[in-house]
């Protein structure tokens, strides 16, 4: 029991700036409390006490705002990180290492007693304030999930996901650079490096085709003229503006 206390307190203290000794971390932060009275809870339902797991639960939500079923299986050193309002379902699964933030919900969309009802997160899963993750599927390892995004479809290993509805980004193929090396290891409120919406990309890769065939159709019309070719003429039109439509869907 103790060690899995230092553990999870050193890795507080690893993932938070704002962490400045160990004391600070046992008695002023209330994801560490809930994790610890979840571990009662979770005893509690394990030997068939399941009102006094629930009444534990119940208390531990009371003093910290965080609520997890006594059910749920949470891995070593998940730090909850402020944590108000995070909610986290009977049938849940959460990996080691894993970071979630104050506001989301590990829930179930399927009224089906004694099925997997909510998500399995994998090893050093982080999930952004406000997001909500719904149903039985799972989150790869080192997932990323954006602030306030919902997903309810499977993310990959290594992915991240942001938007509502969560579209999902894929992991790169590449040599990371030493930032993004950082950035797997953690990154606060599942923000990472060049970690843009694949929407916002394929609008702006839209806009910038589009301005190409403009050009490309004026040097061909000039061209045609200088040959003496006729062209009809059509009204004139606002002129395509690229950078101020990029700028509208950053």
């Amino acid at each position: 029991m103790f060690t899995r206390l230092q553990e999870d307190i050193a890795s507080i203290i690893e993932r938070d700036p704002a962490a400045r000794n160990s004391w600070e971390v046992l008695t002023c932060y209330p994801g560490l409390h809930a994790i610890v009275m979840h571990r009662w809870a979770s005893a509690c339902w394990s030997y068939g006490f399941k009102w006094l797991g629930r009444f534990i639960s119940h208390i531990a939500r009371t003093l910290t705002g965080i609520e997890i079923h006594p059910a749920a299986t949470i891995g070593r050193r998940v730090f909850i990180d402020h944590g108000f309002g995070v909610v986290i379902g009977e049938t849940a699964i959460i990996g080691d290492d894993c970071t979630i933030y104050q506001g989301v919900t590990l829930g179930g969309t399927s009224l089906a007693k004694g099925s997997q009802r909510h998500p399995t997160l994998g090893r050093g899963v982080i999930i952004g304030a406000g997001a909500k993750v719904l149903g039985a599927f799972t989150v790869g390892e080192g997932a990323k999930i954006g602030s306030n995004a919902v997903v309810v479809r499977e993310v990959p290993a290594g992915a991240t996901a942001v938007g509502n509805p969560a579209r999902i980004i894929e992991k790169k193929e590449e040599q990371p650079t030493r930032d993004e090396a950082a950035a797997r290891l953690f990154a606060a409120y599942g923000i990472t490096p060049n970690g843009d919406d694949p929407l916002s990309k394929a609008l702006h890769g839209l806009i910038d085709n589009a301005a190409t065939q403009e050009h490309q159709l004026v040097k061909i019309i000039a061209a045609m003229k200088a040959a003496g070719i006729a062209c009809e003429t059509v009204p004139e039109l606002d002129k395509f503006n690229a950078s101020g439509l990029n700028k509208l869907v950053e």
